[in-house]
């Protein structure tokens, strides 16, 4: 049994109750508890609403809703606000976690505990980090070097499932609202690098949790067409504006985050 007291879980949820309760149920089968569950809504629809009713029957969770629908940055605002532990492990419902992840999240919070300095250890990336120097038990630490020229070191943040310290506002800001998921990851991004972020990777992610969106429950992320093509020309286009615009924004816009 891991019965982790000193983390909340903390989960986003918007129209894929049936996700959610995979999660749920992901966590159950391997014996891993929390001190408190957290399901920040985002103004779902009544259906979903109503299965989440039936969970709470089945598991120990905290709903917190939304009058309407607010976006990516206030439902984290709002369930980071109901947070009373030190540790929040924050998963968005569309995952599951494999077998080995209580293990490794029990390596995390003791590596947290040990080094007060680290903000974040993420478990989930839709590619491995650029820059890592390994630190032990299969985590690496995320490094920012002089000159990289690999743009993706802007997701030293990402918010794929990850451990963080409950006072992570304190340090970084509040999430950026009113704009899409994309953006307000973004911003979070700068903000962490700017201020000085430390954090782990654990290498073989792939290993800690699924990802998969049923065609019942797809995904609702939406993106614009020219970030996604694959045209050579436009992927060298896209590579050249990112590695220009994010150095910008890091090196030469400090503040960014909190405007």
């Amino acid at each position: 049994m891991y019965n982790f007291s000193q983390i909340t879980l903390l989960v986003t949820h918007f129209n894929r109750s049936r996700s959610l309760e995979n999660l749920l149920q992901s966590f159950e089968a391997l014996n891993c508890s929390f001190a408190d569950i957290v399901i920040s809504d985002d103004g779902s629809k009544h259906e979903h609403l109503h299965y989440i009713n039936v969970l709470k029957t089945k598991y120990p969770i905290r709903v917190i809703q939304a009058v309407q629908n607010k976006g990516l940055g206030n439902n984290i605002n709002k369930g980071q606000d109901e947070v009373r532990t030190p540790y929040t492990l924050y998963v968005q419902e569309d995952f599951e976690a494999l077998p080995i992840f209580p293990q490794k999240l029990a390596d995390s919070f003791k590596f947290m505990e040990d080094d007060r300095s680290l903000d974040i250890i993420r478990f989930w990336a839709y590619s491995p980090y650029p820059y890592l120097e390994p630190v032990g038990k299969g985590f690496s630490e995320m490094k920012i070097k002089p000159f990289a020229t690999d743009y993706t070191k802007i997701y030293c943040y990402g918010d794929t499932p990850h451990l963080r310290r409950s006072n992570f506002f304190e340090r970084f800001g509040r999430y950026a609202e009113g704009l899409s998921g994309d953006r307000t990851e973004y911003k979070m991004c700068i903000s962490f690098i700017q201020n000085k972020g430390r954090g782990l990777f654990y290498n073989e992610c792939r290993n800690l949790f699924t990802h998969e969106n049923s065609p019942s429950e797809p995904s609702t992320m939406v993106r614009v067409s020219w970030r996604q093509g694959n045209n050579w020309l436009l992927k060298r286009v896209r590579n050249v504006y990112r590695q220009v615009k994010y150095n910008y924004d890091i090196l030469l816009m400090p503040g960014l985050r909190r405007r």
